[in-house]
């Protein structure tokens, strides 16, 4: 076997990911189905100086993570479910601050505890409205590993030339999903480095300054500069403000710096949608589901075709009307009780042919289950 691929679980391949982009600080309360990232990262980080931390909880390690990246390093954590919910509150403060930071979610069912070892993709909106405030998030997603793999080097990319907190939303099939994958080489995938400020020392540094082109440079927290940091509003110092001016110019601008860059932070792939009747979108281990059913439909000469989101947030509108503009049926295939589905009804121009096809049960959706529901759906009979 060559020595660049490997047989891994998508939390391996997520574990690794992150490495290749920098990462040098973890910290992580272990909980299933994400356990596997923090056991690697364990192993992994200290062998490269790195830091990884077992915290007394998500609260905790999420907070650890933003100090950390506070101070110059990448930082990211990983969790599922519960701990996602606990980590709310810090990553409010990790948007309104303007920390880069990856946050896994390898996503099982709820609410609460609920299904720790099967698979559900319930946490879409979650990741989107969690935290309280107006605010923009970026959230990604993959199917397979080998897209684990790339997403996770993105999340960590518009971390830091957004300079905010990237979602990274798995699930159970995918995390641990074992197959193969192609560890690129050192440079092949891009990288983004920390963008720190040119201000001299003893100079007046703004580190709530944006440049012309929207980027906030950095100085490393207990360096050179005064660095204040502060969950309120807050002036170009970091200083605190009530001041409307102030007040309208940050919410604008946290929300501007990821809305703005909606078709920049647009990944997604494709599959027969050149001529296709029946367009199916989906995201996450259901896409893998959907991908089978089109090519064997496709066997048969029925023109399904596939849209597969991998940004869930900023929501790709202009992508998902313009791909689903000439289909008759629009069927978003998804393991919960809606949440893209609802997106993509306010997306398209007749919402009235946008069906959802689902499982809500902890089972994986399976291409027969999508057929079967596509056979009701077409009025076909079961």
């Amino acid at each position: 076997m060559n020595g660049n691929i490997q047989f891994l679980q998508g939390n391996e391949a997520c574990a690794q990911a992150a490495l290749y982009a920098g990462l040098a600080f973890f910290a992580g309360y272990p909980i299933t189905p994400s356990t596997e990232i923090a056991e690697y990262l364990a192993a992994a980080l200290p062998k490269i100086s790195g830091k990884f931390v077992q915290m007394e909880d998500e609260i905790a390690s999420l907070c650890a993570v933003i100090g950390a990246s506070l101070t110059g390093r990448k930082a990211m954590t990983a969790t599922s479910g519960p701990g996602f919910s606990l980590m709310q509150e810090a990553l409010g403060y990790a948007v309104m601050a303007e920390i880069p930071c990856v946050i896994v979610n390898v996503q099982r069912g709820g609410p609460s505890t609920g299904l720790p070892t099967h698979a559900m993709q319930g946490d879409v909106c979650q990741a989107r409205w969690g935290t309280h405030g107006d605010h923009a998030m970026v959230a990604l997603t993959a199917s397979g590993n080998q897209d684990v793999f790339s997403m996770t080097v993105e999340a960590f990319n518009l971390a830091e030339t957004f300079r905010t907190p990237v979602i990274l939303l798995l699930d159970e099939v995918t995390g641990h999903t074992r197959e193969k994958v192609i560890i690129p080489e050192k440079g092949e995938l891009a990288v983004a480095d920390r963008l720190r400020t040119t201000v001299k020392q003893g100079v007046d540094f703004h580190p709530y300054l944006p440049r012309e082109d929207g980027r906030l440079p950095m100085s490393d927290f207990g360096g050179v500069h005064r660095h204040n940091v502060t969950g309120l509003f807050h002036d170009m110092w970091g200083f605190p403000s009530e001041d409307p001016g102030v007040v309208h110019s940050l919410m604008r601008h946290l929300v501007d710096k990821i809305e703005n860059n909606v078709a920049a932070m647009a990944h997604y792939k494709t599959f027969y949608l050149d001529d296709a009747d029946l367009v199916l979108v989906s995201y996450g281990s259901s896409a893998r589901s959907a991908l089978h059913l089109v090519e064997n439909r496709r066997r048969r000469g029925e023109r399904y075709g596939l849209l597969e989101l991998q940004t869930l947030w900023p929501f790709p509108t202009e992508v998902v009307r313009r791909l689903c503009a000439a289909a008759d049926y629009i069927a978003v295939v998804e393991m919960n009780m809606g949440q893209i589905a609802r997106e993509v009804r306010a997306a398209v121009d007749h919402p009235e042919r946008v069906y959802l096809v689902n499982r809500i049960d902890g089972a994986f959706i399976t291409p027969t289950d999508i057929r079967n529901m596509l056979r009701v759906i077409q009025g076909r009979g079961v």
